[in-house]
């Protein structure tokens, strides 16, 4: 773990069912989901209101996924970058991964199914569609909080009608003996914003401003991490911080985990209204999708900041 010293990431609690738009809690809460961002580029989230059969059903079907044969999951291919299936990778032997692209649809969601169980797995769909609509409306009153601090609430319903999302099923499993613990490498994600939720093995590890590694606890079946991604730190005009983090693994329980990825299908620009003499503009509007391809190009997977050589001003 990190040292004693080392700063925890904010935990905001969303389970107040005073929490909406107008009343104190609301606007208390949008002031330290902003500040968390600025500062650390995420935050926990406490939802008591994440129903604990979801939880244990969600995490039970996963398992049920990855143990299905390697052939079966490679059938989870790329449409669109991101989305297909990750494993059997030399230097990642403990990662695998598959992508559920407009989960929060049913059509989206059969499809997948269908891939993996051409008999059908009703169960499966049901619960999945499930969990990524409940993860969406979190990441809808997150981004809602963002633009009403920022005071351009006026975008935030186009933002929502142009958005799409994945969701990745995700494991690490525990390492042996001789192998090394890293679950995924040191990355920024390339959302606008991502929702994690997982099993109780904590192995994400999110890098501070000062290049500080942090562990963060997010093992309670009602706790969920939102982590800020580049398109969200350009949107913001670099006010916000899209994270390096990364997994280690350590213990021998493997983690399964889902992460519910915000991706714009129209053009992202910076707010007029976050332009000014102490912030410049520093990035030009770009198409979010282009930026995902961009990344899995050769230029974009080497620089040090793929959204700033993409689309940089």
């Amino acid at each position: 773990m990190g040292s004693e010293s080392s700063p925890n990431i904010p935990i905001l609690n969303f389970s107040d069912p005073e929490l909406k738009p107008g009343t104190d809690s609301w606007s208390e809460t949008c002031k330290k989901v902003t500040r968390a961002l600025e500062e650390y580029g995420c935050f926990v989230i406490e939802y008591d209101k994440f129903p604990l059969q979801l939880h244990n059903q969600v995490l039970s079907l996963l398992e049920q996924l990855f143990d299905l044969p390697t052939e079966t999951k490679m059938k989870n291919r790329y449409e669109k970058p991101l989305n297909g299936y990750v494993g059997q990778i030399p230097k990642l032997p403990l990662h695998e991964s598959l992508g559920i692209d407009n989960a929060t649809s049913l059509e989206g969601t059969q499809f997948f199914t269908k891939l993996m169980w051409p008999q059908g797995n009703d169960r499966f769909c049901e619960y999945i569609c499930e969990y990524a609509k409940v993860a969406a409306q979190l990441d809808h009153t997150v981004t809602r909080m963002i633009f009403e601090s920022y005071g351009v609430e006026k975008y935030h319903d186009s933002y929502i009608d142009t958005t799409s999302y994945l969701l990745r099923l995700l494991k690490n499993r525990a390492p042996r003996q001789d192998e090394p613990s890293l679950g995924f490498i040191t990355h920024t994600d390339k959302s606008f914003t991502t929702i994690l939720h997982q099993n109780q093995v904590n192995a994400l590890e999110v890098e501070a401003r000062d290049g500080s590694r942090i562990n963060v606890d997010f093992s309670s079946p009602s706790s969920f991490v939102v982590i800020a991604g580049d398109a969200l730190m350009a949107w913001s005009n670099d006010r916000v911080l899209s994270p390096r983090h990364q997994v280690v693994m350590s213990g021998n329980i493997d983690r399964y985990s889902l992460g519910l990825f915000a991706f714009n299908n129209g053009t992202v620009r910076v707010p007029e209204e976050l332009v000014d003499d102490q912030h410049p503009l520093k990035y030009k509007a770009f198409d979010h999708l282009g930026l995902l391809r961009f990344y899995r190009t050769d230029k974009g997977y080497t620089s040090k900041c793929p959204i700033k050589a993409y689309c940089g001003v």
